[in-house]
């Protein structure tokens, strides 16, 4: 993207600004003109990446600490207000990995708790927050991280459960702030980062695979990520006045692939009138159901 005034004069707030993905999206906003709230829970990562912007001649600042906390998600809001003037973009990338070998079978509840803080914990505290100070304003963007997982053919537990809550809530929120002038979107990004590289992460992959879960196809695209910049500008697009008519969306960015989840519909398996028919037999909703499924 070329136009260096697309956002200028917005003020934004990143969380999981300071690696990865985030700071792709940290330093586009920046070039395009807008201020940015950088955080994270590394001072020394988040501190380097403001570095590194304002070197460059953008605005950024620094504000450190969980963004799946109350109180560091209102300090977040409050610093882009009273140090750049205005707040009008939430970004939320910050999240965690699951652990190495996770399964239903053997996670602990500390680990899942831990899990669903990071991702939901963080989009609820920040969205509160910024939904409030957006629609005293009259006007705002939000742009919430979910990923592919939470269709579950990665496998996992809090993750593709937080990642599946972050796009319920994501949608919840922009049905009922579209007629107050804020938006909400999802972006799934595929793209090669800290989670998505190493040994565990490769032979999860390959295990998957295996299993029959993944595809040749997903299993190559999974290994070969493009960096974060070919997932960036999507955020900095829903970020923009260009995407004034999109909320609602969940899309996906990886690499040169751009996608959009569309609304889920059941689709007819039987129908009979309550009024003058009984419920379905046992035996009825097997013909219906037990034929088919999801996986192979």
């Amino acid at each position: 993207m070329k136009n260096r005034d697309l956002l200028a004069g917005r003020g934004a707030v990143v969380s999981g600004g300071s690696r990865g993905i985030g700071r792709a999206v940290v330093e586009l906003l920046a070039d395009l003109g807008a201020a940015v709230v950088v955080n994270g829970r590394d001072a020394d990562a988040v501190t380097e990446t403001v570095t590194a912007v304002t070197a460059k001649g953008g605005r950024a600042t620094a504000m450190i600490g969980p963004a799946d906390d109350e109180a560091v998600a209102t300090a977040l809001v409050d610093t882009c207000r009273d140090t750049f003037g205005r707040f009008d973009i939430l970004i939320n990338c910050a999240g965690i990995a699951e652990p190495p070998g996770s399964s239903i079978l053997d996670i602990s509840a500390d680990d899942f708790n831990r899990l669903l803080s990071a991702h939901i914990g963080t989009v609820f505290h920040t969205c509160r927050v910024a939904a409030r100070a957006m629609v005293e304003q009259g006007h705002g963007t939000i742009v919430n991280t979910s990923s592919v997982a939470f269709l579950g053919d990665y496998g996992g537990t809090g993750y593709p459960a937080g990642k599946g809550a972050v796009n319920g809530l994501t949608v919840a929120i922009a049905a009922e702030l579209k007629a107050k002038g804020v938006r909400a979107n999802v972006v799934c990004p595929g793209a090669r980062t800290r989670l998505s590289t190493g040994d565990d992460y490769e032979k999860h992959i390959a295990d998957l695979h295996r299993r029959g879960l993944l595809d040749d196809v997903t299993m190559h695209a999974s290994l070969d990520s493009a960096p974060p910049a070919f997932v960036a500008p999507l955020y900095a697009y829903l970020a923009s006045d260009l995407s004034r008519d999109v909320t609602g969306q969940i899309l996906v960015a990886a690499g040169g692939f751009v996608g959009r989840f569309e609304r889920p519909t059941p689709s007819l398996l039987g129908y009979r009138d309550h009024h003058d028919a009984a419920p379905w037999g046992i035996e009825d909703l097997h013909k219906m159901i037990g034929v088919r499924g999801p996986f192979p």
